[in-house]
């Protein structure tokens, strides 16, 4: 299959990397040193049971790509007014694009200007991250993808995709109730993303101070209230199996919204903690955990040393 990622840092290239040395042709669009290093040496995948380099396709203009037959889209949901209208020379007739990005909604800018039709949401589990420029690292053993159509029915274009990503060693599933899965994800993301960004402290540290204990389960209760109201069934412990996730993973459990107000990168609140809010608006539930999460990085969305 002639895949295309746009957006191919840590999760783009790792999931780029394992469907090239599956046999699929893929272009890397990417940028700056990491481009430039994966044209000079390849890109190389450092996983806790081995590496491999695979020589890609790689370029900063998806014009050279050319139409191809499946899209991931993986760039940082702040990128996507630029990026989404970029990938039109890439989606052709017959084109897929499967959104692997984070949020409850952030597919919906693909669907409106390359249609509806040829989207299919998605989310990406893996904790992968850039060791230098051309070099992806994976750890851990929590490899998936899971993703459907908004409708719940089992596609063929859907079935081609997941025989794709399994058959390049992509641990994957094709979700009746796409939707679900995203909510499901969406709220341990958004909590542990915002209260770590707010606090610039780790769930290690937090989870053990009463006062932050409390802010942490508030918000996990807000985005399960409008989840609901929302229209999503969501399991009735989602909560309790989050935090219990939560205090398995202490020391492993890291944000990278967190990683990046940290080091004075943008930010993903509008797809984050401010989707709640606007969720919590259209639904006419009150959000004040995620309005003061919200309001309080917001000076920092755009990237800051402050």
């Amino acid at each position: 299959m002639r895949i295309a990622v746009m957006g191919a840092g840590s999760i783009g290239g790792y999931f780029g990397g394992m469907l090239s040395l599956g046999g699929n042709e893929v272009t890397l669009i990417a940028r700056g040193a990491h481009l430039e290093a994966i044209r000079r040496r390849g890109l190389q995948v450092i996983t806790d049971h081995g590496e491999f380099t695979v020589q890609c396709d790689a370029t900063d203009d998806p014009r050279q790509a050319g139409p191809v037959d499946l899209v991931l889209l993986t760039v940082k949901t702040y990128h996507n007014q630029e990026a989404v209208p970029a990938m039109r020379p890439m989606v052709g007739e017959e084109t897929m694009v499967l959104c692997l990005q984070n949020g409850i909604d952030s597919y919906e800018s693909a669907a409106q200007l390359l249609g509806a039709g040829r989207v299919l949401p998605g989310a990406a589990y893996v904790d992968a991250g850039l060791e230098s420029p051309g070099v992806v690292r994976q750890t851990g053993e929590v490899v998936e993808i899971v993703f459907g159509e908004l409708d719940g029915v089992d596609s063929p274009r859907g079935e081609l995709i997941l025989d794709t990503l399994r058959m390049a060693g992509i641990p994957a599933q094709l979700s009746n109730n796409i939707k679900l899965t995203l909510w499901t994800k969406f709220l341990f993301i958004a909590t542990t993303a915002g209260v770590m960004s707010l606090s610039r402290q780790t769930m290690a540290q937090l989870m053990s101070q009463p006062e932050w204990r409390r802010v942490i389960l508030g918000c996990m209760r807000e985005i399960e209230a409008v989840g609901r109201a929302s229209g999503v069934d969501l399991d009735p412990n989602i909560v309790q199996d989050t935090v219990d996730y939560i205090e398995g993973s202490l020391e492993e459990m890291h944000a990278s919204m967190h990683a990046d107000i940290v080091a004075g990168r943008p930010l993903e609140l509008e797809a984050l903690n401010g989707a709640v809010v606007r969720a919590g608006r259209s639904t006419g539930l009150p959000t004040p955990v995620n309005d003061v999460i919200y309001a309080a990085l917001k000076p920092f969305a755009s990237g800051s040393r402050a």
